[in-house]
C-alpha cells in the first residue's frame, strides 16, 4: 500500500506539473510541509492561554519567525550580476551584437538539497544503533541529536559541504566560458576562453561561502529557539526554505503566465485592427 501510495502521488505530481502551475511534485511537498502549521499554531496558542508559555517568549517567537522568512527570501533572490559584452558582428549590411547584459549567478545555488542531505548523514548513527540493539552503538548515536554541539558542528559542516560540492554539479563554469566565447560574448577586462571561466568559478566561490553559512545558521538556531520558547510551532531550516522556494517558484511562474496572456491578448487585439484597416 505503501508503494502504490507514492506512485499514485508520483502520477498526481506529473499530471499537475502538465496541466497546472509549477513542479507538481514540489507543489504536494509544499502542501504536506504546511499542513501541519494551523494545529502547531493552535497547540501554541493553547500553551500561551494555559501559561505553558509566557507571552514574551511568544512575541520573541512570532518576530523570529517572520525575520527567518525575510530574511531566506532575501537571500534566496540575491544575485550575483556579472556583466557580460557581445562583440559586433558584421553580416552583410547589418550590424549584429553589441549589447551588454548579466550572468546572475545565485547565492543559494543547491537550495534545500544540503540541509536534506546532512539531516540523512547525521540520522545514520542512530538507526543503525536502534536496529541493532547495541548499547555501545546506542551511546555513541546519543552524541548526535540535535541539540547537541557534536550534532550541530557536523550539521553546519555538512551542509556547507554539500552546497559547496551539489553547485560545482550543477554549475560548470568551464561550459558557461565556452558558451560565451562562442557567442561572441565576454566580460570585460576579462580574457576569453579559461581566464573566464576561472573568474567566474572564484566569483561562485566567494558567494558561496556566507550563503552557505547563513543556511546553516537558518538549520540549527529555529531547534534550539523553539526548545527556548517550549513553543510547538516547528519552523526548521527545512520547513522554511521548503516553503519560501516553492512559494517564490510559482508567483514567478504566475507571473510570467500572466505576462504571456497580457501579450497573446495584445497580438489578438492587433490582428483584429489589422484585419478591420
Amino acid at each position: 500500500s505503501l508503494v502504490a501510495g507514492t506512485l499514485f502521488l508520483m502520477w498526481i505530481g506529473e499530471q499537475m506539473t502538465e496541466r497546472g502551475i509549477g513542479n507538481g511534485i514540489s507543489v504536494l511537498i509544499f502542501a504536506g510541509t504546511l499542513d501541519s502549521v494551523p494545529y502547531e499554531f493552535f497547540n501554541t496558542i493553547n500553551l500561551l492561554k494555559t501559561g505553558g508559555i509566557s507571552p514574551l517568549a511568544f512575541l520573541f517567537l512570532i518576530v523570529i519567525i517572520v525575520l527567518t522568512v525575510a530574511a531566506v527570501v532575501l537571500v534566496t533572490e540575491s544575485q550575483r550580476r556579472i556583466p557580460i559584452q557581445y562583440a559586433k558582428r558584421v553580416v552583410g549590411r547589418k550590424i549584429y551584437g553589441g549589447q551588454s547584459t548579466y550572468l546572475p549567478l545565485t547565492v543559494n545555488t543547491a537550495g534545500v538539497i544540503p540541509i536534506i542531505f546532512a539531516q540523512t548523514i547525521l540520522m545514520a548513527p542512530s538507526n543503525v544503533a536502534f536496529f541493532s540493539g547495541s548499547e555501545a552503538l546506542q551511546n555513541i548515536a546519543s552524541k548526535f541529536r540535535p541539540g547537541s554541539l557534536v550534532y550541530d558542528m557536523l550539521f553546519g559542516g555538512l551542509i556547507i559541504f554539500f552546497a559547496y560540492y551539489y553547485t560545482a554539479i550543477v554549475m560548470n563554469p568551464k561550459e558557461l566560458a565556452d558558451n560565451l566565447q562562442r557567442y561572441s560574448g565576454f566580460i570585460p577586462g576579462v580574457r576569453p576562453g579559461q581566464k573566464t571561466a576561472d573568474f567566474i568559478d572564484r566569483v561562485m566561490a566567494r558567494i558561496l561561502l556566507p550563503g552557505a553559512i547563513f543556511f546553516a545558521i537558518i538549520a540549527i538556531v529555529p531547534y534550539h529557539i523553539m526548545k527556548w520558547t517550549n513553543a510547538q510551532i516547528y519552523f526548521g531550516g527545512t520547513r522554511i526554505l521548503i516553503i519560501v522556494g516553492v512559494a517564490l517558484e510559482l508567483m514567478q511562474q504566475i507571473n510570467a503566465h500572466l505576462i504571456m496572456r497580457q501579450y497573446e491578448g495584445l497580438l489578438k487585439k492587433g490582428r483584429i485592427r489589422g484585419w478591420r484597416g
